[in-house]
């Protein structure tokens, strides 16, 4: 029973990686079930199995992409003891990830759109706000009355950055005048 459930394991994380590639080489609009089943060399039933239909394989790639991006901001703040300091680095790690076309197309580009607008916004909010609060509260600068306010503002600032820099035609160039902007928002938020 267990060889059973590690090859479903490993055909379902087979399609995601797969699915990956292909959303954001064509993006979302461009990459139909049949592609997904001709590259990954899997049945319609096996797909289906794991995932009801497009939207559900997309839902998937999109949480393996906010993982991986969630996992680069531990890192960038790994061993900070500064509230305020590491909400910098997790700021910048978030528009350094940006570089990424996974995280351009996927979290980005598509995400809004396949999502919609306000579901796009609770899933960003669950997986980032509560850090951003915390931080907030922490480090004490800000009144414990409008650390709500002040997260979602830093969330959407720094999501806005983020967008302007995916839709780039030079994302290197983007990504550093973003740096140097989410520094100077940071900066006048929180103070130098």
């Amino acid at each position: 029973m267990n060889k059973k459930i590690d090859r479903g394991q490993a055909t379902r994380e087979h399609l995601v990686a797969v699915a990956t590639g292909l959303f954001t080489e064509h993006g979302y609009d461009g990459t139909s079930i049949e592609a997904v089943l001709r590259a990954a060399d899997v049945s319609r039933g096996a797909l289906y199995h794991h995932f009801p239909g497009k939207d559900a394989l997309f839902a998937a790639v999109l949480d393996t992409v906010y993982d991986r991006v969630g996992a680069e901001g531990a890192r960038a703040v790994a061993g900070m003891d500064d509230p305020v300091t590491a909400l910098r680095a997790a700021c910048l790690a978030w528009i350094r990830s940006t570089r990424d076309p996974v995280v351009r197309q996927v979290m980005l580009i598509d995400a809004p759109a396949v999502l919609g607008w306000q579901r796009w916004r609770e899933l960003d909010e669950v997986r980032t706000l509560g850090r951003i609060k915390a931080a907030l509260r922490r480090d004490g600068r800000i009144p414990a009355a409008r650390v709500d306010l002040f997260a979602h503002v830093l969330l959407a600032g720094m999501n806005e950055i983020a967008f302007l820099v995916a839709r780039a035609d030079d994302h290197e160039s983007a990504v550093a005048e973003a740096e140097a902007a989410a520094g100077d928002l940071l900066d006048r938020l929180l103070g130098p």
